[in-house]
């Protein structure tokens, strides 16, 4: 596969699926200490890698989850941040100023603060109540955010009696056969990545469409990757806001992209999928249901289906950055790191 190291890959996984146990400890003595809500404030796009997480907590738990903006926050204000949070600090870098100055406030507040970084010496893993620290890079970070926070969620169900019929241990051993699914993923995706990396280097725009989980992939590869790592417009959409306005962009030669997972949220995306192919011929579909994965129930496949469809588009950029001559490290402007 293209620039990819199938060994560095697997062990950042692996070491993301390993830290389960140790997080869930870390709730139970959250929760068994009085803990009252939880607020997920990753700034960028650590902090999207969290929605699904913190939706899945607001579904199926009665345990307040937030989900906010740290500079919107503390630039406006949060009553339900006190001494009795719990705050989720994702920052792969573990030094952005912006996660510095929430953890700085929510510390203030009282709140405790677990962190989950990339880098051990780091200010944020540092200065951090409780600290997770699993090495990855740009190309690797996606899947292990999403399964770190996955496992968090499934912590704090578990604690208060709300897996509803799930088992933790058993999600868990599971998930411990991803890293080398998701490897079969890539390398089963890889000839289809070459072509639509050939078909999008010279696209200037994308519609991103997805739901439930899904749409925090949808929001990250527009955002995070074809607009700030290839300079290239997107405008992701979340698949039940599609028909409400951002139809009547569609026409002939505007494509579209489609990341359709296998939770409730799927019918979503396959209505806007039985729309588009009336008005364009650029219509990608990006479907978790067409790979096979061993040893995953359907319940499973269903909390997971951002993470698979993060590591199909991690090929896809690996094309693009080469035929583009553009590397996913080049920047235009000096920016701080969201990560």
């Amino acid at each position: 596969m293209l620039n990819f190291d199938e060994e560095r890959f697997r062990a950042i996984q692996a070491g993301a699926v390993s830290l389960a146990g140790p997080i869930r400890s870390a709730v139970e003595s959250l929760l068994d200490a009085g803990a009252e809500n939880l607020h997920f404030l990753g700034a960028g796009g650590a902090g999207v890698l969290m929605l699904p997480a913190a939706q899945l907590l607001q579904r199926s738990s009665t345990f307040p989850t937030f989900l906010l903006q740290p500079a919107e926050m503390m630039a406006m204000g949060s009553a339900a941040l006190h001494d009795r949070s719990i705050v989720v600090l994702p920052s792969l870098s573990g030094t952005t100023p912006e996660s510095q100055e929430m953890l700085s406030d929510a510390k203030g507040r009282g709140a405790k603060v677990v962190a989950l970084t990339g880098h051990i010496d780091s200010p944020v893993a540092q200065q951090a109540d409780m600290n997770f620290t699993n090495f990855a890079e740009d190309d690797t970070s996606s899947e292990s955010f999403y399964l770190q926070s996955l496992v968090l969620a499934l912590a704090v169900r578990e604690a208060r009696g709300e897996l509803n019929g799930l088992d933790f241990d058993q999600v868990v051993a599971q998930l411990q056969l991803l890293p080398e699914l998701l490897i079969d993923v890539k390398r089963s995706f890889e000839p289809r990545a070459a072509s639509l990396a050939k078909a999008f280097k010279d696209e200037p725009f994308h519609i991103i469409v997805g739901a439930g989980g899904t749409w925090a992939q949808a929001w990250y590869y527009g955002t995070c990757i074809l607009e700030e790592m290839q300079w290239i417009r997107t405008r992701p959409i979340h698949a039940a806001d599609f028909f409400h306005g951002t139809l009547e962009l569609v026409e002939p030669g505007v494509s579209v992209m489609l990341f359709m997972g296998e939770d409730a949220s799927r019918p979503l995306v396959e209505r806007v999928g039985a729309f588009v192919p009336e008005v364009t011929d650029k219509v990608t579909v990006l479907d978790t249901a067409a790979f096979d994965l061993p040893g995953i129930e359907p319940d499973v496949r269903a909390l997971i289906s951002q993470v698979v469809i993060a590591t199909m588009t991690e090929r896809l950029s690996a094309h693009l950055e080469v035929l583009r001559d553009h590397p996913l490290t080049t920047r235009r402007y000096y920016r701080r790191r969201e990560y």
